[in-house]
């Protein structure tokens, strides 16, 4: 995964994931979308590592990239702190329906979440 659109793909396929997940009641990862879990969440974890690097090179060629520079520095923090999240989750067994609930209604994903569609948004209105 080494573009910027891969890895927002694979953190909103995640979340996606992630919130058909906690409306499960799961209190364990028995089953199917049980065992698919930890795969999703190490999915949006290995996409957010590097994030603000694909980031910055996905702007890099605009014409108005000096623009994207300072936002691109939040995007980076922000998914290092998401990541944060996702790999506190991944340490926890089991992961629970509640403690993904919990982690969909973290700051700090949604923050990232909320970056990602406005990056994506403005990078494609310039191309």
């Amino acid at each position: 995964m080494s573009t910027l659109a891969e890895r927002i793909e694979a953190v909103e396929r995640s979340y996606e994931f992630m919130l058909a997940y906690a409306a499960q009641g799961r209190r364990d990862e028995s089953g199917g979308s049980g065992a698919e879990i930890r795969r999703s969440l190490t999915a949006a974890a290995d996409a957010l590592d590097g994030l603000g690097n694909a980031a910055s090179e996905a702007v890099r060629a605009r014409t108005n990239a000096a623009a994207f520079d300072p936002f691109v520095a939040v995007v980076a923090q922000d998914a290092q702190k998401a990541a944060a999240a996702l790999r506190l989750v991944l340490a926890t067994r089991p992961i629970t329906s509640q403690l993904v609930d919990n982690l969909n209604a973290s700051i700090h994903l949604r923050a990232l979440l909320t970056d990602l569609f406005l990056v994506d948004e403005s990078l494609k209105g310039e191309g």
